[in-house]
């Protein structure tokens, strides 16, 4: 039976091996009440002062323009909070490691190779890359896996824009994106938690649809190693995972991907993973979810909030089997 995790006003510390990394360190199954708890009162027990661990970054927006159609109108996730609590096992499987140890990642020179069933694939530098299309400023949801979300200002440009560009072919059915694999510079990557280079995929309608963005920047400032840099992938309506980061390839299939934690964990994280309250996790319910910075659990909306948006993608579809 599936085990919702209770309201709390006091933060209780998680159990040693309570959250998603302890899968691929441990492969042992824990209590769903542990896990779903460990994102979000973790960040409320770190020791004092790890915040100061966030690079500021430079600037590269001006200020907000109004809220736009595609934003949402809640409370931002404070810049500190969003660049030192983060998954990124390519630098150490603890949320903090990232923000320590993404330092030793080199963001240029670095190069994107769009291939695959593509009219006009191309290898290209990431500053002409982003020089190809007007920047647009995104507030989105972000839902963890793991029970605990954020609100995240992102800068980018639409996938959309980018593969119309490079004109998929008639056969292009699948998106594969693929990250940076050099344990040089991502030292997690030295251990086999996962089997590196991280790689994720979409359907091509997906990829297409107009959320779908490709991100640079986060809250007005060039994107932290941390979070992603120099290149990640946005998809606000599913689980965090699909969001790759660090992306050296973009490649159209006519196959569906093999991804990363589909292979790690099928039964565990699907190649969809639209976020989905009513389908638990094998491990803790969906159903709510613990916001960054506060202490209450909330209800986890369908497709994280953007189901008008998304929902007729998957019209027809079981998303209890294909989750």
């Amino acid at each position: 039976m599936t085990q919702t995790p209770p309201e709390q006003d006091t933060p209780t510390p998680p159990a040693p091996g309570a959250s998603r990394r302890d899968f691929v360190k441990n492969a042992a199954l824990f209590t769903g009440t542990v896990a779903a708890l460990g994102g979000g009162l973790e960040l409320l027990t770190r020791r004092p002062g790890a915040q100061a661990e966030a690079a500021p970054g430079e600037l590269i927006a001006q200020a907000r323009r109004p809220l736009g159609p595609y934003d949402t109108s809640e409370a931002v996730t404070p810049y500190a909070q969003a660049t030192t609590y983060n998954n990124y096992y390519e630098f150490g499987l603890d949320k903090a490691d990232p923000a320590r140890n993404a330092g030793s990642l080199r963001t240029r020179p670095w190069t994107v190779l769009i291939d695959g069933e593509v009219r006009k694939p191309v290898r290209v530098d990431i500053d002409t890359l982003q020089s190809w299309f007007p920047l647009e400023d995104r507030i989105y949801r972000m839902r963890c896996v793991e029970g605990w979300s954020m609100v995240m200002p992102w800068l980018g440009f639409p996938l959309a824009a980018l593969l119309r560009r490079i004109e998929p072919t008639g056969k292009a059915k699948y998106v594969q994106f693929t990250a940076l694999n050099d344990p040089k510079q991502m030292p997690g990557q030295r251990d086999a938690v996962l089997d590196w280079p991280y790689v994720e995929g979409l359907r091509l309608d997906e990829a297409m649809h107009p959320l779908t963005l490709m991100a640079v920047g986060l809250q007005g400032r060039i994107l932290p190693n941390q979070n992603g840099a120099p290149l990640r992938l946005v998809v606000p309506w599913k689980y965090g995972f699909k969001s790759i980061k660090a992306v050296v390839r973009i490649t159209l299939t006519e196959k569906q991907p093999k991804t990363t934690w589909a292979l790690a964990s099928p039964t565990e994280y699907g190649f969809y993973a639209n976020v989905n309250p009513s389908v638990p996790h094998p491990r803790w319910s969906q159903a709510t979810e613990r916001r960054i910075g506060e202490l209450r659990r909330r209800p986890t909306l369908p497709f994280n909030g953007y189901a008008d948006q998304v929902a007729h993608l998957y019209k027809g579809m079981d998303l209890r089997r294909f989750f």
